[in-house]
């Protein structure tokens, strides 16, 4: 069976540093998350790594208490 690298664009309100840290702690201990990447001024989180995109996106609502938008989701291939 081949492992399936997924990328996810996501918008969650970070507006403060609290906030910020938040969103970062909650991604880091999520172990399906491989790399991860938060543009706060865009409010914008791109996540990388062999996940189900709704199982991710419900964490880290759980974890932070914000609302999480699903942007855009796809493959990534590897050659």
């Amino acid at each position: 069976m081949t492992v399936k690298y997924l990328y996810m664009v996501m918008r969650i309100n970070v507006d403060c540093n609290g906030c910020y840290r938040k969103v970062k702690r909650a991604l880091l201990e999520i172990p399906e998350v491989e790399s991860h990447l938060i543009e706060k001024k865009q409010s914008r989180v791109i996540v990388c790594g062999s996940f189900v995109p709704q199982d991710v996106a419900i964490k880290i609502k759980k974890k932070t208490n914000r609302r999480v938008e699903i942007l855009e989701t796809g493959d990534i291939h590897e050659e």
